[in-house]
């Protein structure tokens, strides 16, 4: 009779998802070993600075993953078990016995990829092996070398580029400047997305108190918010920061002026209702605005489009947002997003761009609209971002891939993001640098391109990590 271990052991192989000899020596000789330049993410700076450890495998794993806890809820686990008051091991045995029923869905590749690669763990995960998997990893969590810098450093990351508010202290990215790290660097990302966010009038105004303490710039009127930003932006940039974010349904690109901005502006502090076209006008104000502090400070903006954030209403107000409530929406995006480039373009202050989108039906429209914008300053200066949120996994990476190599220059490329609030999250780029190697792999094995094994080793090397690191400058 075979034992737990023998009976379970994981499908993940040295050639997983890789079918051709092609595709093997691309990733096997050039891709694996790539550094990881992580230039989007969610991971929380204080956790990085102070080099933190975990508990349990609970606490790593599952604390803030709403993929985990979308398949759960689907798989009719209670919600006590996700986000609620059970146990630590309570949660994630519930997690175990999810797992053999997502199968085809990328969680489940993602989960064994981590146990493996992390842990050593080379067995299936199930309610039968819940409890063996759990204490290994939780014992193994408690060592020194499974502190979250030590986690960075075996995955060979480079660069961490977090998410945050202009608002944020920074105190951890100080903190780290300061001191010897993982090998790595850490830096800001500006997101000023609550700086747009006038549709509620009374959060804005607290958002605009808050920036006025950390500023120390009293906003009065409209000049003085765009000052207090612009303090904000010297700050970030004073501590590395590379890129800029925009977390939006679509690009905001109305024509407005610059005295009716003011006047939105003054409405607001009076605490004054506007009207939909005046909340249209204010963000594509702010909008135009960051694009060009952009250009002024040298950063790469990113713009991730076409979330339908908090479908549920009843479990948003229980558990609040970032829980596993948003979805793909079916916003128009292309006309907006051209007026928005250009306005830019125009007057020469259109910086390095990354467009990502959401919906996969308008994969060709942000493929087809980054060749617009390409203007020989900057190889890959418009780029089309890898394939996020519900589409990072095999398929969505493949359409993304394919669309790009079809419309634009696969080439340049900047490669994955994590996009994660995890630190077991790492193993993605593997995932992504797989499934790329494959594709290419097939297209050497159907003749539909060269068997030059070193130059396309060199485009995979360079998607996988040097076109970043160019780009960014790290």
């Amino acid at each position: 009779m075979r034992t737990i271990t023998e009976q379970y052991t994981t499908f993940i192989t040295d050639d997983f998802l890789l079918k051709t000899d092609a595709a093997r020596t691309l990733y096997h000789d050039f891709a694996k070993d790539m550094p990881i330049i992580d230039y989007h993410n969610h991971l929380i700076p204080k956790q990085i600075a102070e080099d933190s450890s975990f508990e349990n495998l609970t606490q790593i794993w599952l604390y803030g993953d709403h993929y985990k806890w979308r398949a759960m809820r689907a798989n009719g686990i209670n919600e006590r078990y996700c986000t609620g008051e059970a146990s630590d091991e309570e949660k994630f045995q519930k997690y175990a016995e999810t797992v053999p029923y997502t199968m085809r869905n990328p969680v489940y590749h993602w989960t064994h990829l981590e146990l493996l690669r992390y842990f050593d763990v080379d067995i299936l995960l199930n309610k039968d092996t819940a409890s063996e998997i759990y204490q290994e990893c939780s014992d193994k969590l408690k060592r020194p070398d499974f502190s979250v810098q030590n986690l960075l450093r075996k995955m060979n990351v480079k660069l961490v580029g977090t998410t945050d508010d202009p608002t944020d202290s920074l105190e951890f990215h100080q903190q780290l400047h300061k001191k010897s790290s993982f090998g790595g660097a850490m830096t800001p990302t500006f997101r000023p997305d609550k700086a747009m966010a006038v549709e509620n009038s009374i959060v804005f105004l607290e958002y605009v108190q808050k920036l006025s303490d950390v500023s120390g710039v009293k906003i009065q009127q409209f000049d003085d918010f765009l000052q207090a930003l612009s303090q904000r932006y010297q700050y970030f940039v004073s501590l590395g920061c590379r890129a800029t974010d925009h977390g939006l349904e679509q690009i905001y690109a109305e024509d407005y002026t610059d005295l009716e901005i003011k006047t939105i502006f003054s409405k607001l502090i009076d605490s004054q209702t506007l009207s939909s076209l005046e909340i249209l006008k204010f963000k594509s104000a702010m909008l135009f605005w960051f694009g060009q502090q952009n250009h002024k400070y040298g950063l790469v903006q990113q713009f991730h489009l076409g979330a339908l954030r908090n479908n549920n209403q009843r479990l948003l107000t229980k558990l609040g947002p970032d829980t596993g409530f948003d979805s793909i929406g079916d916003f128009s995006q292309a006309r907006s997003l051209s007026k928005f480039l250009n306005r830019l373009d125009s007057t020469d202050q259109l910086s390095k761009t990354i467009l990502y989108n959401l919906n996969p039906s308008d994969n060709a429209i942000f493929a087809a609209m980054t060749g617009n914008f390409q203007d020989g300053t900057v190889a890959g200066k418009i780029q089309f971002g890898s394939g996020w949120w519900f589409l990072d996994q095999k398929d969505g990476m493949e359409n993304q891939i394919n669309t790009l190599s079809n419309m634009g220059l696969l080439s340049r490329f900047v490669g994955m993001i994590t996009d994660s609030r995890s630190f077991l999250s790492y193993p993605r780029h593997e995932y992504f640098r797989r499934i790329l190697c494959n594709l290419i792999g097939n297209d050497i094995e159907n003749q539909e391109l060269p068997n030059d094994v070193e130059w396309l080793g060199k485009i995979v090397q360079d998607i996988c990590y040097f076109n970043a690191k160019m780009y960014f400058n790290v």
